[in-house]
């Protein structure tokens, strides 16, 4: 088996403070494996990048560029996050869809696979991670590339009624069966994929499992929901749980409960219900007011998307509305922190929490949820409340799961969890904690590398379908 050439938009060449999904697969498989990870080194430029920038960091490789500053806005900022993302997560209220944008996702993944193509090796085996990049293995195939070429969806994949809103959802089709394997977090992610090549191609472009048949080649897909570390996630927050920053932290509630919430700040995390839903749990529930404490961590991301600032506005004055009925001299109801933590300190206070809120209206998978049982005291653990629209949801069965549009039946959860009995806690736990290490980080990477390599072969004529087949679908 060859190199393992990693292919993401950002590769996170600086040390971040708490690492998201993508970034933790792509590193747990680049340590087990080696190879190289090629993508996006965080800058702009004016001129189209040269050669990529090959350095070393913690024997791991790493090949990047920059991106210009156009073309990065209307790819990134613009298809990748004002389209794609959206409608992928089934926000057609904030979807929008501009000719130029599309436009520039296709160059900058041409851009991609013009400076990764001279890096390949022929026994190399490259994998495509997520929705920046769908396009990359046709643009690679159109420069000759025959190697194994597999792409994981790290967010849902939509059904296709939603899907057909985006005029070029053809074309975003046709560039996925260019690669060899399509993975998905879920099986529902997996049939949404399969119901669209259905209702584009017919029924019989799809077999029985789930294989597809396009211009005379085969496209395997598969189900691989991504893990955590289990067993250092849980060393790390025992650790952690003695810190300085955690000790500060839990000396500050004066033996009060917490309730943890960990998010990037995303309009699909569900955050401006989780505060109503907290509001409503106060309400409900007057004999906790005082008792316990919600603190909120939501470091801001992709602040260019006008979505984005407005959700900052809405939690603000939502933290604020609850914070002026409820708070007391010395209490205050909701900590809400627009920051970035060490992620071992984030594992120290999950570790230190009574419940964690996952309110997810969309997720692919949301890891916070496994991080939060990977880090938990098995003799004492806290209560898992986790959106019935996550991934994690399809694993995490002993949480208790809620709709993340019912802020009364989360207030609900939330006083249930508080109350729970040690021995239940104890057995929702256990079982939580078995699922995650069957399923684990490595075992994650290990199954689609291993799917991949078993799907090399000839990968033969990339020719995508009659404009006809295409313009027929637009309207």
């Amino acid at each position: 088996m060859g190199r393992l050439i990693n292919v993401s938009n950002r590769v996170p060449l600086a040390k971040t403070a708490a690492p998201g999904g993508l970034a933790v697969g792509v590193l747990a498989a680049m340590r087990a494996r080696g190879g190289l990870w090629f993508g996006w080194n965080g800058e702009t430029c004016v001129q189209e990048p040269g050669k990529p920038e090959i350095s070393t960091r913690d024997s791991l490789t790493y090949a990047t560029i920059p991106l210009p500053q156009t073309l990065y806005e209307r790819y990134y900022s613009g298809f990748a996050n004002g389209t794609l993302w959206p409608l992928f997560h089934y926000f057609l209220a904030g979807f929008r869809y501009e000719d130029q944008e599309y436009a520039a996702y296709e160059q900058a993944n041409a851009l991609f696979a013009a400076r990764l193509e001279p890096l390949l090796a022929p026994g190399d085996l490259i994998w495509a991670h997520d929705y920046h990049l769908i396009p990359l293995a046709e643009k690679l195939r159109a420069l000759g590339v025959r190697q194994p070429i597999g792409f994981f969806l790290h967010i849902p994949f939509p059904h296709f009624e939603v899907l057909r809103a985006l005029p070029t959802f053809a074309e975003i089709l046709r560039a996925l069966t260019a690669y060899d394997l399509v993975g998905f977090q879920t099986e529902t992610d997996r049939e949404s994929f399969l119901g669209a090549v259905r209702a584009l191609w017919g029924s019989a472009s799809v077999d029985e499992g789930g294989a597809m048949s396009r211009d005379g080649r085969t496209i395997r897909t598969g189900v691989y929901p991504i893990g955590v570390d289990v067993e250092a996630i849980g060393h790390t927050a025992a650790k952690s749980a003695g810190s300085a920053p955690v000790q500060r932290m839990m000396q500050s509630l004066v033996g009060r409960r917490l309730i943890a919430g960990v998010d990037r700040l995303d309009y699909s995390k569900g955050l401006l219900e989780r505060f109503q839903a907290y509001r409503q749990f106060l309400e409900t529930f007057p004999e906790q007011i005082g008792q316990v404490t919600f603190l909120q961590i939501a470091p801001l991301g992709r602040q260019k998307v006008q979505a984005y600032a407005q959700i900052r506005d809405s939690l603000e004055q939502s933290s604020g509305r609850t914070n002026g009925r409820f708070a007391d001299a010395d209490w205050t109801p909701i900590r809400y922190l627009n920051r970035n933590f060490p992620h071992a300190t984030l594992m120290g206070f999950l570790r230190a929490a009574q419940v964690c809120l996952v309110t997810a209206l969309r997720d692919g998978m949301n890891l916070v949820a496994k991080e939060f049982i990977a880090a938990q005291d098995p003799d004492d653990p806290g209560v898992l409340v986790l959106s019935n629209r996550a991934g994690a949801a399809c694993e995490l069965t002993e949480a208790l799961l809620i709709n993340p549009y019912d802020t009364k039946g989360i207030a609900r959860a939330i006083q249930r969890a508080l109350t729970m009995p040690l021995a239940e806690r104890r057995a929702r736990h256990a079982t939580s904690l078995a699922t995650l290490r069957k399923n684990d980080i490595h075992r994650w990477h290990t199954r689609f590398i291993e799917d991949l390599h078993a799907a090399r072969g000839r990968a033969g004529s990339r020719r995508g379908a009659a404009p006809t087949e295409l313009s027929a679908f637009r309207h």
